[in-house]
């Protein structure tokens, strides 16, 4: 059984940092890119970031380069999501993602965390 475990999410003032990790586990990951998605109320899903499987390519939403940075450690089967500067609008529920493909749209992606909400505070 495939499990993404995020954690890392919480609550934090404008202009604040978080990091959030995702462990991956219950099968071979090798290959496979990882990402990460964000929900707020009564939007859909948007992606933010994804890296592939070397960790030599790396994807970002225009509306976080700059302050956002994904990382992997492999032997771990972790990806990462430093968040800096952080705004109000970036408030959501952060999803981790995993799959042989990258892509912007959820469907692209074959499996994917619970989720952790991160607030940010005006």
């Amino acid at each position: 059984q495939v499990q993404l475990v995020e954690s890392g999410g919480g609550l934090v003032q404008a202009g604040g940092s978080l990091r959030l990790s995702c462990a991956a586990s219950g099968r071979a990951f090798s290959g496979y890119g990882m990402g990460w998605f964000r929900q707020a109320p009564g939007k859909e899903r948007e992606f933010v970031a994804a890296i592939s499987w070397s960790g030599g390519g790396t994807y970002y939403a225009d509306s976080v380069k700059g302050r956002f940075t994904v990382s992997k450690d492999n032997p771990k089967n972790t990806v990462y999501l430093q968040m800096n500067s952080l705004k109000p609008e970036d408030t959501a529920v952060y999803y981790c993602t995993a799959g042989p493909r990258i892509g912007g749209s959820p469907g692209s992606w074959t499996y994917w965390g619970q989720g952790t909400q991160v607030t940010v505070s005006s």
